[in-house]
């Protein structure tokens, strides 16, 4: 891919275009930002260490999006972040405004580009996204499955002091409290999880995924996550550029899939070169079914409080 843009010069944003540069995705990476000087300055601090890193993709940054045009892909992780104690919806109508006017810049730049949606509360900004481009279901993808399946991974490896690589998850659902970790299909090596755990333990590994963006602003007082929430942005960039064709759980658009229509939700999705590629609909417990369900009521009532 000739130019892939990262809008957004903040941490997530930084992070998500150093490891797309070093994966050589494409042959350039723009970052844009509002501020004066930041994409430019932290674009030519990656570039300074390709060198060392061993990476040909150039990376520059900008403020305005005529350096964008033509890119295959836009990462979009400007925002406003949480703030302890402040809720995903917190953000809605003042990040909703941001991401709507993003949107119509990568329309009018990128009009065949791919949207990877980061920006928080993730399912809605996705919505706004669609909206505003006028872009296909197949071209607006959310973030959000990677990450919350990413946690729940890393959290059963520390509990059974196991390798991450032998844990197979599924978080499914909107991001946030409502998403829905799908116990059902957790496997430790292929051994099911409830062979390996008793019900509490696994409970309370569902409770930490639940809040785990959480427990990190907790802890660092001003900021959010980023490491993570990168990688799994950069997991869904790559498996479209090099058309990898994974299964990754994603929010994408319901046009009737696990019974469900009209919003954006985490979902097993499949990506290639065209975007999302197909919903695969997995069997759930009737438990499991129900949690989606009242997942996908709290997106709605969300999206209801914008005037789109």
């Amino acid at each position: 891919m000739d130019r892939i843009t990262v809008v957004g010069a903040g941490h997530v944003g930084a992070t998500a275009a150093q490891r797309i540069a070093e994966r050589e995705l494409a042959r350039e990476v723009v970052v844009v930002d509002i501020l004066e000087g930041v994409p430019q300055g932290k674009a030519l601090d990656q570039w300074e260490s390709a060198p060392v890193e061993g990476f040909d993709t150039r990376v520059t940054g900008a403020q305005e999006y005529g350096p964008t045009e033509g890119s295959g892909i836009y990462v979009v992780t400007a925002g406003l972040a949480r703030k302890p104690g402040m809720s995903r919806d917190d953000l809605l109508k003042k990040n909703a405004e941001i991401i709507g006017g993003i949107s119509e810049e990568i329309a009018k730049h990128s009009p065949g580009a791919i949207i990877v949606m980061v920006t928080n509360p993730l399912d809605v900004m996705a919505y706004v996204a669609m909206k505003v481009t006028g872009f296909p279901r197949e071209r607006v993808v959310g973030m959000a499955g990677i990450l919350d399946t990413a946690r729940f991974r890393s959290f059963i490896a520390l509990e059974l002091d196991v390798s991450v690589e032998d844990i197979q998850a599924l978080v499914l659902g909107g991001h946030g409290d409502s998403m829905v970790p799908i116990v059902s299909t957790v496997t430790v090596g292929g051994i099911p999880l409830t062979e390996l755990l008793p019900a509490d333990r696994i409970e309370s590994l569902v409770q930490r995924t639940r809040k785990g963006g959480g427990e990190i602003v907790q802890l660092l007082g001003t900021g959010s996550a980023y490491y993570a929430p990168s990688s799994a942005a950069v997991q869904m960039v790559e498996s479209i550029v090099r058309d990898k064709k994974r299964i990754l759980p994603c929010a994408a658009w319901l046009e009737g899939e696990f019974g469900l229509d009209g919003l954006f939700l985490g979902v097993p999705c499949k990506l290639g070169r065209n975007g999302l590629e197909g919903v695969l609909e997995v069997p759930l417990t009737d438990d499991e079914s129900t949690a989606l369900r009242a997942s996908a009521d709290a997106v709605r009532g969300t999206m209801g409080l914008l005037d789109l």
